[in-house]
């Protein structure tokens, strides 16, 4: 297996470099993150999901620090970042793209592999459609830009957008309450019994704090400005072909597996894996994904080095 450092053997019983839990300033925000690896390795961007945190990386940090820089902030509101009121703060995906574009400024990130997990999609796509020079390669891991990707479940949601004040109430009962928490990580799960419950009670006890339902439904609501952007998005993959790795959990509840193959008619490229996990894989396949990830990101090396006069 190769890598994207050179003389590095992969290896799942690696060592590990200290991951730090640090907070910087950027768009007037105090944004908390989580970091490992020398300042010199190739850089891994991770954007996480809903209702997630940086958290949901800790599988990769254990992984691949011994030979890349990981970097794993939190959004607004979510996670240990400020969480302003919705009064105070508008949550929109393109308000936390630039806030979160202003934290890799803030780093002096300029070259970086992008990995997207649900809500890191729509983060991550404006952050490569601003500055698609920064994107060495993509990870993409249940995270939609295509219609193929919203099953059954969205219809309901699609009725909120549509008519927010008729149907915000049943939206918060349902998208913001355990059973859809618990819902989110065990999907068609075949054996539920083999994932942790403390993932899900975790969760909810997060969306339970003071101002979270607001925050987050104010931010469910402009999602609706996501499903827009599909086209602009596919447009993106279909110009600049990047380098492109999709890990996907086949027992996802709200993201079907026929994304993939849309994926594939933008990036003929891509490298596809359908994995026997649901929408959080990293949890459920840590070691599978750690090493897709290696051996892909190597090949993304050596195609660079090759093409290199």
């Amino acid at each position: 297996m190769t890598s994207i450092v050179p003389g590095y053997a992969a290896s799942v019983t690696e060592s590990r470099e200290t991951t730090h839990y640090r907070t910087v300033k950027a768009g007037g925000l105090s944004i908390f993150y989580r970091e490992a690896g020398r300042p010199d390795a190739p850089a891994i961007l991770l954007l996480h999901g809903f209702p997630s945190s940086s958290r949901m990386y800790e599988p990769l940090f254990s992984r691949l620090s011994a030979h890349f820089r990981l970097i794993a902030p939190d959004y607004p509101g979510f996670g240990h970042s400020d969480a302003p009121s919705a009064k105070e703060f508008s949550y929109t995906f393109d308000h936390i793209a630039a806030v979160i574009g202003d934290f890799t400024a803030a780093l002096g990130l300029h070259s970086y592999v992008l990995y997207m997990q649900d809500y890191g999609g729509p983060v991550g796509f404006r952050l490569a459609i601003a500055h698609p020079e920064r994107v060495r390669a993509v990870v993409i891991q249940n995270a939609v830009a295509h219609e193929d990707g919203l099953g059954p479940l969205w219809e309901k949601r699609r009725e909120f957008w549509a008519d927010r004040a008729a149907n915000e109430a049943g939206l918060r009962q349902n998208f913001l309450s355990l059973a859809a928490t618990k819902q989110r990580h065990i999907g068609s799960n075949p054996d539920p019994g083999t994932i942790d419950p403390d993932r899900w009670t975790d969760e909810f006890a997060f969306l339970s704090l003071p101002g979270q339902a607001d925050i987050q439904t104010d931010l469910f609501y402009d999602y609706r400005t996501n499903v827009a952007s599909y086209p602009a998005w596919g447009a993106w993959l279909r110009q600049h072909q990047p380098p492109t790795l999709v890990v996907w959990g086949k027992y996802d509840p709200s993201f079907q597996v026929a994304e993939t193959a849309a994926y594939k008619r933008d990036l003929p490229k891509a490298e596809v894996h359908i994995l026997d996990a649901g929408h959080f894989a990293l949890y459920e396949k840590p070691d599978e994904i750690a090493d897709l990830m290696r051996a892909f990101l190597g090949r993304v090396a050596n195609t660079a080095s090759a093409a290199r006069p």
